[in-house]
């Protein structure tokens, strides 16, 4: 368990990164709810969510001392992306690693990017973390660039291990360990 720490981030243009927080609901509610079709497939993520299943969810992260989720904020306030340091095992010092932006607006702009890579170092720097693990599908050759680009090696493939309605997409197990980002 860590205790709960209350990193932000802003980009010079004004992009904030920052810890959520349970006031934060309702502007997360608003930035999910522009989750466009693309992202939940890029993401496996389902493309309609009930408002109230967001909220209890975010509700539960936001209290979670084993899990840091972290908000893309837009200059104009709005919730755009997060970026989320899970499944944290303390004692092999390691956690998984996701990222979604939430609408098509928010892609192509280097806030993937920035945001991958902020969280790295937090994870390492600031939570001493060993590893950084995630899962990118094969569909998603922009995500996998960026995670490479970020130190982030290819560990496995899960050869048609996603089904995606129309067909089947592998899953890329990717990782960084500690002295590999040391390096950087």
């Amino acid at each position: 368990m860590m205790e709960k720490l209350d990193p932000r981030w802003e980009r010079a243009d004004g992009y904030v990164l920052r810890q959520a927080h349970a006031e934060d609901v309702d502007a997360y509610w608003d930035g999910f709810n522009e989750f466009d079709p693309e992202g939940a497939r890029l993401t496996g993520s389902k493309e309609r969510y009930e408002r109230g299943e967001v909220i209890d969810f975010f509700l539960r992260c936001v209290d979670n001392p084993d899990r840091c989720d972290l908000l893309l904020i837009a200059p104009d306030g709005r919730v755009v992306g997060e970026s989320v340091i899970n499944e944290v095992d303390w004692d092999a010092r390691s956690a998984n690693f996701r990222i979604a932006l939430f609408g098509a607006a928010a892609r192509g702009h280097g806030l993937g990017t920035w945001a991958v890579e902020t969280t790295r170092d937090f994870a390492f720097a600031e939570l001493g973390l060993h590893r950084l693990e995630l899962d990118v599908f094969s569909i998603n050759p922009r995500a996998r660039h960026v995670y490479e680009k970020a130190g982030f090696r290819v560990e496995g493939v899960l050869r048609d291990a996603i089904w995606l309605g129309d067909g089947y997409c592998d899953d890329i197990l990717m990782a960084i360990l500690e002295d590999e980002w040391r390096a950087l």
